[in-house]
C-alpha cells in the first residue's frame, strides 16, 4: 500500500484537475448559449433561402439551369468526388470529432471501393486537418483557428477551391460531412450531398411560384445559388460550433464527477493507511510495554 504522503499529493493532483474542468465546464456552459443562440438565429435565413432554391429547382419556369442543380455526371458510384470536413480546432470534447470523421473515414472507403479515382478533401477545423493528413488524403484546402464566431469571409476562400472544381467538370459531387446539434445532450454526425443539390435537400415545394427576374434570371439564380451553398457551409459550422460547446460541458462535468469519485477513493485508501500506522504503533508500544512488565 502506498504511503501516507504519496497519497495526499495524489488527492491534491486530483484535486486541482477537478478545480480545471469544473472552469472548463463553466467557460463551455457559457460558450454554448451564445453558440446555440447564433445557431437558432441563423436558422430561419437558411430555410428561407432553402424555399426559394427548391422552387428553382422544381419549376422550369427558365430555359437557364444552374450547374449546381444539374444532375451527377456519371451513373452509378461517382467516379471524382469532394469531401468538405468540418470539425473542431480544440480537443476535449468527447467523441464529437471521432464520430464525424469515423463516418467520413467510411464513405471514403466506400467510393474506393466502388472504383472512385479522385478524391479531394477541404479541412474546416485542427482536428479534421491532422487526421486528413495523417491519413494521407489529398487535402486541397483548409480553415483553421475560427475562434468561437464562424465568419463567412474566413470559409469563402477554401471552399471556393472546392466549389470551383465541380464546376469545372472536375468533381462528379461534392459531400458535406458535420456534427448537427440536436439538444445539449445529443450531437448527431451528418455526411450530406452538398453538390449537385438534389430535391431530397433542397424539399420538394407544394406549390409553384412564380418570379419576375430583374435584371435576368440567369444573374439572379447565379446569385442565389452562391448564397444557397454558402449558407449551407456557414449553417454547418454554427451546427458544429454548437454541438462542441454543449459536448465539451458534458464531457467537462463527467471529468469534474469522476474526479470527484477518485478523491473519495484515495480519501478512503489514506485513512485506511492512516488506521493501519496507528494500530501498528500501538500494538509496538503494547507489545514492549508487556516485554518491559514481564
Amino acid at each position: 500500500m502506498a504511503g501516507g504522503k504519496e497519497i495526499r499529493t495524489k488527492i491534491k493532483s486530483v484535486q486541482n484537475t477537478r478545480k480545471i474542468t469544473k472552469a472548463m465546464e463553466m467557460v463551455a456552459a457559457s460558450k454554448m448559449r451564445k453558440a446555440q443562440e447564433r445557431m437558432r438565429t441563423a436558422r430561419p435565413y437558411g430555410e428561407k433561402i432553402r424555399t426559394l432554391a427548391a422552387h428553382l429547382s422544381a419549376a422550369n419556369i427558365t430555359e437557364y439551369r444552374h450547374p449546381f442543380l444539374a444532375r451527377a455526371k456519371t451513373e452509378g458510384a461517382p467516379k471524382r468526388v469532394g469531401v468538405v470536413v468540418v470539425t473542431t480546432d480544440k480537443g476535449l470534447c468527447g467523441g464529437l470529432n471521432t464520430n464525424v470523421l469515423r463516418q467520413a473515414l467510411s464513405a471514403m472507403r466506400q467510393w474506393e471501393a466502388a472504383g472512385a479515382d479522385d478524391i479531394r478533401v477541404t479541412c474546416i477545423g485542427n482536428k479534421g486537418l491532422g487526421f486528413m493528413q495523417r491519413l494521407g488524403a489529398n487535402v486541397i484546402s483548409h480553415v483553421l483557428h475560427l475562434g468561437d464566431t464562424p465568419h463567412l469571409e474566413k470559409l469563402l476562400g477554401p471552399l471556393k477551391v472546392m466549389i470551383d472544381a465541380f464546376q469545372a467538370g472536375e468533381l462528379d459531387m461534392v459531400y458535406l460531412a458535420y456534427t448537427r446539434f440536436i439538444n445539449t445532450m445529443r450531437q448527431e454526425p451528418v455526411m450530406e450531398q452538398l453538390l449537385p443539390l438534389t430535391g431530397e435537400r433542397l424539399g420538394t415545394p407544394k406549390s409553384s411560384w412564380d418570379y419576375l427576374y430583374e435584371p435576368e434570371a440567369r444573374v439572379v439564380i447565379d446569385d442565389l445559388m452562391q448564397r444557397y451553398v454558402e449558407t449551407l457551409i456557414y449553417q454547418a459550422v454554427a451546427e458544429n460550433m454548437a454541438s462542441e460547446q454543449s459536448a465539451r460541458m458534458v464531457a467537462m462535468k463527467a471529468a469534474t464527477d469522476n474526479a470527484g469519485v477518485v478523491i473519495k477513493e484515495l480519501q478512503l485508501i489514506y485513512n485506511k493507511a492512516r488506521q493501519a500506522s496507528i494500530t501498528k504503533e500501538i500494538s509496538e508500544i503494547v507489545g514492549g510495554a508487556a516485554a518491559i512488565a514481564g
